[in-house]
């Protein structure tokens, strides 16, 4: 489970003074349920997301990853996470099957238990023919297969999704997003940041819409739709928008 109570991050910008990336945000999502995080550039999506992975830590405010708390105990929160996003930063000097590995190996797996592992990933993500290229030689695709695989080497029960599918074509994005319900269908905690709303309206059963670092509402599709007299989550999203706009 995620628990996110009030979390906020503020930068100290030289032409804005103190920037409010995040502010006072708040939601949870349990096991075997996908909360999405739904907004445009610079919204705070990431900002948020890398908190709850422990990549930064918050201004204020609290959030938990599988009871553990992001501040007080990242080591237990990153052995719990696995977070994904759509630049993906592979050292191209390494075979896909190296990179895969060595994450394995930050994660203390070894030995036989090790390579079982990344086989069953490589054949999973169908992967096995490109697995002992160097990643600076494989395409947009194979490396965000290569990403995928460094992500679950460790079997964690949350993962985070930042923005998976960006760049990506539509074959791929597809089999990232047929990744993403697998991981629902495991049980595992899942929450996933998009500006693509069909993307949101596909594999969420929770979205919370996220503008200028506020999460101005969330709910089930059901609910916002009910809500906002919309059928469409595209319409609710620039409804919602157009109001903090002008208010």
């Amino acid at each position: 489970m995620v628990e996110v109570s009030g979390i906020s991050k503020s930068f100290s910008d030289r032409k804005r003074g103190l920037f409010h990336a995040v502010d006072d945000v708040s939601f949870r999502c349990e096991e075997g349920r996908i909360y999405g995080l739904l907004g445009g550039n610079g919204a705070g999506k990431t900002t948020t997301l890398r908190m709850l992975a422990t990549l930064l830590k918050p201004t204020r405010g609290r959030a938990s990853v599988d009871g553990f708390d992001v501040a007080s105990a990242p080591e237990a929160v990153r052995a719990r996470v696995g977070f994904l996003s759509g630049g993906t930063a592979l050292y191209g000097r390494l075979t896909a099957r190296e990179m895969v590995e060595y994450f394995g190996r930050l994660h203390g797996l070894r030995g036989a238990d090790l390579a079982r592992r990344a086989d069953a990933l490589f054949e999973n993500l169908e992967a096995r023919d490109f697995q002992d290229r160097r990643c600076d030689n494989l395409s947009t695709g194979m490396k965000q297969k290569v990403s995928i695989a460094r992500t679950l080497i460790h079997d964690p029960p949350v993962m985070i999704f930042d923005e998976p599918t960006s760049g990506l074509d539509v074959l791929t994005a597809r089999a990232v997003l047929g990744f993403i319900r697998e991981c629902r269908e495991r049980g595992k905690t899942v929450i996933f940041s998009t500006h693509i709303m069909r993307e949101a309206e596909k594999l969420c059963d929770n979205v919370g819409v996220i503008h200028r670092g506020r999460l101005v509402d969330e709910g089930s599709l059901a609910e916002l739709y009910e809500r906002h007299g919309e059928s469409d989550l595209e319409e609710v999203f620039v409804k919602l928008v157009t109001r903090e706009e002008v208010a």
